[in-house]
């Protein structure tokens, strides 16, 4: 399964935020998306999963020989700020979208099987969602894609709201997911970058280039990310 980002253009009235963006993301690696604030992250994301409409260019996903453009329902979204119905247990809301989303179900797997894996105890998962911290509910996101299991899966920040051991577990769940699905992940953490990330890409000028797999693990690594933002921030200012 691959990703094809095919010279994608997204404007703000006179600013080219995206500017013919182009890249292959593939099943079987988590990719690291990095960019300075502003630098359309964000923007991209939304453009992947049909929040915002593109002013050029197409997102195409192939799997098995053949190729279509992208579809909202191929791409779940984690957003870094969870947007949830705060009036419902986390409970009430994970049965609802089981319900509605009965026919793409895990037969073999209950409710409580789905929370069991996210590590939510029984009083956690039958509070009030509003009473959540922002890591429990960026649990819950996480919860939504694991039972309906999209293609693609774009994380914007997901991680920097856990506490140690609950990152280290969405880690260790994020290398094991990527099996089955194209992960692309937002971060500023250069150190988060590197360890989870298989391949890195950043945004800059409105453009995607990537790091070298040779220097993810180098100690040149960061040096040469810096290298690109800064230009990135050289060109912004001229």
């Amino acid at each position: 399964m691959q990703l094809t980002l095919d010279n994608i253009v997204k404007k703000f009235g006179d600013k080219k935020v995206l500017q013919d963006v182009g890249f292959r993301f593939q099943k079987g690696k988590i990719y690291g998306l990095l960019g300075r604030n502003g630098a359309g992250k964000t923007t991209l994301f939304n453009c992947l999963s049909g929040e915002t409409k593109m002013d050029g260019g197409q997102a195409l996903l192939e799997d098995n020989g053949v190729v279509r453009e992208l579809r909202e329902e191929d791409v779940g979204y984690v957003y870094s700020l969870p947007i949830l119905p705060e009036f419902l247990t986390g409970y009430e809301f994970v049965k609802f979208f089981m319900d509605i989303n009965r026919d793409n179900l895990r037969p073999d797997l209950s409710i409580d099987a789905y929370f069991d894996i996210m590590s939510m105890s029984k009083e956690d998962r039958h509070r009030l969602i509003k009473s959540y911290s922002h890591g429990m509910k960026n649990k819950i996101q996480m919860l939504l894609f694991l039972i309906t299991k999209p293609p693609i899966i774009l994380l914007d920040e997901p991680l920097t709201s856990f506490d140690v051991i609950v990152a280290l577990e969405m880690k260790n769940m994020l290398r094991e997911m990527k099996r089955d699905h194209i992960l692309i992940f937002s971060t500023h953490i250069l150190q988060l970058a590197s360890d989870l990330c298989d391949e890195l890409v950043v945004l800059n000028n409105g453009r995607l280039s990537t790091v070298p797999a040779e220097l993810l693990h180098s100690p040149d690594f960061e040096q040469h990310v810096i290298h690109l933002l800064k230009d990135e921030g050289h060109a912004e200012n001229n």
